[in-house]
């Protein structure tokens, strides 16, 4: 019985937060032997309840597994994983990388590793953390595609769907793109969710009206349900995660001349649940802000 659970092989996973975690769980109970890291200790305790194999530090998980997946929250850790990495003399090694940063810092990462005989690929992902913890997720993998191909059948044992998008940094564009749309929308449903609120509708109503109706999204079904509990403690996304995400793509926008009107207008809102001392909280919470703004009582 354990023999067949752990027949998959083996894969590693260096950064076990929101979306980390989700990976490394999802992929031990498909059956995965999955090797991680992350430098918090409370991370490294839940995934090893979740059946995770823990390891010394990032070279030590790249040791002992073919494919490492990186989910890290800044550049900075991502080139200090690809350089102990590369320092470490290992036999060829495929890195998947799946967060969201600049394609240049991307970039900088694959021609460390590929001076070391390793291939990285640019996949980010598509979902908030409650989506990754359902297999809920898309990616957007660019760079080599014999090894994207090679890798689909694990993709699906913690995702919905894989995409090869083509050359190296490909995956960051759409991702750009995605995420934009993900921004404008939240605010959006947070604003319309206000504008109800403010007219005297119960939120439970509106959500249920609109879910049903042509206003709705994926991201007002994901958000607006944490704006009718007025909650937003359990991020799926946090907002001081976020502003990291919303300079990525307001600077790579700019960079090749793309005017981002609604975008852009979005950041202020953000900004402000960040003064509000809301930058633990998920992104959902700029309805607390735009509450405040519209003079919103609810009733207890």
């Amino acid at each position: 019985m354990a023999a067949r659970k752990k027949s998959k092989g083996v894969v590693g996973v260096i950064g076990l937060g929101i979306m980390g975690g989700a990976f490394a769980k999802n992929l031990a109970a498909a059956g995965w032997r999955v090797i991680g890291y992350d430098i918090s200790a409370a991370r490294r305790r839940e995934a090893q309840h979740a059946g995770v194999e823990i390891a010394a530090d990032a070279v030590a998980v790249a040791s002992a597994a073919p494919t490492v997946l990186t989910s890290l929250p800044k550049p900075q850790a991502l080139m200090d994983t690809a350089r102990a990495i590369a320092k470490a003399k290992l036999k060829p090694k495929l890195v998947v990388e799946m967060s969201t940063f600049t394609i240049s810092d991307k970039e900088k990462a694959q021609k460390m590793l590929a001076k070391a005989g390793h291939t990285l690929l640019d996949t980010p992902v598509s979902g908030t953390g409650a989506q990754a913890a359902v297999r809920d997720l898309v990616f957007y993998a660019s760079g080599d595609s014999r090894a994207i191909k090679r890798l689909t059948p694990m993709f699906d044992d913690f995702g919905r769907k894989t995409y090869d998008v083509g050359a190296f940094g490909n995956g960051s564009k759409i991702k750009y793109v995605a995420n934009l749309l993900v921004a404008i929308n939240n605010v959006a449903s947070a604003e319309a969710m206000v504008l109800g609120m403010k007219a005297g509708l119960k939120p439970q109503v509106i959500f249920d009206l609109i879910q049903a109706g042509a206003g709705n999204s994926r991201v007002f079904e994901l958000r607006a349900p944490m704006m009718v509990e007025n909650n937003y403690k359990k991020a799926t996304m946090k907002i001081d995660v976020w502003d990291k995400d919303m300079s990525v793509i307001g600077n790579y926008a700019r960079k090749i001349k793309v005017p981002t009107p609604m975008f852009d207008a979005t950041k202020a809102i953000y900004v402000k649940a960040q003064k509000a001392g809301l930058g633990a909280q998920d992104t959902a919470a700029v309805c607390a802000v735009l509450e405040k703004m519209a003079k919103v009582k609810r009733k207890r």
